[in-house]
């Protein structure tokens, strides 16, 4: 069995074509979609700032095999938000990602100071 490593991805992307319904869904759902909305999770968080309404993110959860690397938690991220995005009816395009590996990240800890 291969070891598995849990990934963070970031997937940025720029809205493009939007229907006016759905220009109007995601300004009327903005406030759902700010910086309180932030998470990493396997479904995936949807963030954009309303004005202008141009660019988005999304977080996410990736598990894979350790072996395929960073650069299949990222191709597996771009396609949970390609399904996501057209499931909602949402125009997209250059989705680009960043990815984090939490099981080689290090962690700097800081020590109580002394007194």
């Amino acid at each position: 069995m291969s070891e598995q490593h849990t990934y963070r991805v970031i997937v940025r992307g720029t809205w493009e074509g939007l229907t006016d319904e759905a220009r109007a869904r995601l300004l009327a759902e903005a406030a759902d979609h700010g910086m309180a909305s932030m998470r990493f999770s396997e479904e995936g968080s949807l963030s954009y700032e309303p004005a202008p309404l141009k660019h988005f993110s999304m977080r996410y959860v990736v598990v894979s095999d350790a072996a395929d690397g960073e650069e299949m938690a990222g191709a597996i991220a771009e396609d949970r938000a390609e399904t996501a995005l057209r499931g909602l009816g949402y125009g997209f395009r250059d989705l680009r990602s960043t990815v984090t590996d939490l099981d080689t990240m290090k962690v700097n800890r800081k020590h109580a100071s002394r007194r």
